[in-house]
């Protein structure tokens, strides 16, 4: 199908922005990677696309207030390439690979992927994971959300009418973290995935936070499986308390991928993955 006619708006400016999506039938635009497939479905018809790409206030990345900042603007390719988010949130960099393909990488925002809130991508959990704040602003002002509040239900978060993402602000917390999903080829949505960050303090582990994607209607915080890791040695006995926890955090809906259970073997396997991934740096750092 062709898109529906609409016309065409570029701002500079926050101000312009408001100014702008005051007007009937306006639709943001940065990268466009969900936007142009809805528009070409006739599932999106918006009287005028506001391009919001020039806004120099949702650019940049920088480390201030013992917090790195992303703005809503950097491109997934930039995540995985930039030396801040390296150093700070490697796992980010990790994720960005992992994200559809390159064309998408070189376009896609994180500040578009995050309000499009898909259950199946990588950066919603990944910010869950790092316990990250997400910044919106709006005519009236600034809003600060916790990650972990920000996803409400399938493809649905906490911003209002008018009130777009800014940035992401991710403490620096010295975390180990990773990522490993399941999917049936390079570049599609992930049949399961897990992102996963913890500490490890006096040879036990602290503040674990595992957050699974492509299992449920946004990323899942798993509280049980987080909980049975807490203050225990890493360790044979613990990774397999985490993993049987999962029954009772995870309710995956069947999908194309396939029913239930299978989600859950493979959320039980990923786990598996990782934390002895974790295990094994403990092991080499010792």
């Amino acid at each position: 199908m062709k898109w529906p006619a609409m016309g065409y708006r570029r701002v500079t400016s926050l101000a312009e922005l408001w100014s702008a999506t005051a007007e009937p039938g306006a639709q943001i635009i940065a990268g466009g990677q969900t936007l142009l497939a809805t528009l070409a479905f006739r599932l999106s018809e918006p009287g005028t696309l506001i391009d919001i790409t020039r806004i120099p206030e949702l650019r940049g990345i920088s480390v201030s207030g013992g917090a790195l900042r992303i703005g809503a603007l950097t491109r997934h390719a930039e995540l995985g390439l930039d030396a801040l988010v390296r150093a700070h949130a490697p796992l980010l960099t990790e994720a960005a690979p992992l994200i559809a393909h390159p064309a998408i990488r070189n376009r896609g925002t994180i500040g578009g992927s995050l309000a499009y809130a898909d259950p199946a991508a990588e950066l919603p959990a990944c910010i869950v994971a790092l316990d990250a704040v997400v910044v919106t602003a709006s005519a009236t002002g600034e809003r600060r959300i916790p990650a972990r509040d920000f996803f409400t239900d399938l493809l649905q978060t906490a911003l209002n009418p008018g009130e777009i993402i800014a940035a992401v602000e991710i403490p620096l917390a010295g975390r180990r973290s990773a990522i490993q999903e399941v999917a049936r080829r390079s570049g599609d949505y992930a049949m399961a995935g897990l992102a996963a960050a913890l500490r490890i303090e006096g040879g036990r582990v602290a503040a674990p936070r595992l957050v699974y994607f492509g299992v449920g209607n946004g990323p899942v915080l798993a509280q049980g499986a987080s909980a049975a890791l807490e203050g225990r040695p890493l360790d044979a006995a613990s990774i397999a308390a985490a993993q049987a926890a999962l029954a009772e955090d995870l309710d995956p809906p069947q999908d194309l991928h396939g029913p239930p259970e299978m989600k859950r073997h493979l959320a039980r396997v990923l786990t598996g993955r990782v934390l002895n991934g974790f295990l094994t740096q403990t092991e080499i750092a010792a």
